[in-house]
């Protein structure tokens, strides 16, 4: 069986990263968009980051492009406005797509190991995965689910 540690992404400066380093740590995998009505969870999510960064925890932003194109900048700009708007400090990987024929094998797992409402494709921007320690998936959030109410679920699998 699969687990996050078998999968490799590009990070926004092009370098290709074996998600094995997060190996151990509890991870939040979502797909952003920086011009998208749930782009101000960019700062929940740095708040989860600082908060538990002691702890292992880790969240993973992945651009993504495929709805409404809210995501039409390069990798430079969406790092920079990131940082700049939100101080996102936590990793951030190049676009990716997460549905249909050419979405990341990532986001393939993900999707297979939660299936959301109705069914497994993602719906839109900001959907949320918890990963577990072990590298399963632990939980599937709707792109409504506000960073803070995971605290506890995070909690939970830290403390596991």
């Amino acid at each position: 069986m699969a687990v996050l540690g078998d999968f490799t992404a590009t990070t926004l400066n092009g370098e290709n990263r074996s998600l094995s380093e997060y190996g151990g740590d509890v991870v939040l995998v979502v797909n952003t968009a920086s011009q998208c009505g749930f782009t101000p969870q960019l700062a929940g999510l740095e708040t989860l980051y600082d908060t538990y960064r002691g702890r292992g925890p880790t969240v993973l932003g992945f651009p993504c492009n495929q709805f409404g194109g809210q995501e039409p900048g390069s990798e430079h700009e969406i790092g920079e406005f990131c940082q700049r708007n939100y101080g996102v400090s936590f990793p951030m990987f190049a676009k990716v797509e997460v549905n249909g024929s050419g979405a990341h094998p990532l986001f393939e797992w993900l999707r297979s190991q939660k299936g959301g409402l109705i069914g497994n494709k993602i719906r839109w921007n900001f959907t949320k995965f918890l990963v577990a320690r072990d590298g399963t998936v632990l939980q599937r959030y709707a792109p409504n689910t506000d960073p803070a109410s995971i605290a506890g679920d995070l909690e939970k699998a830290l403390d596991s």
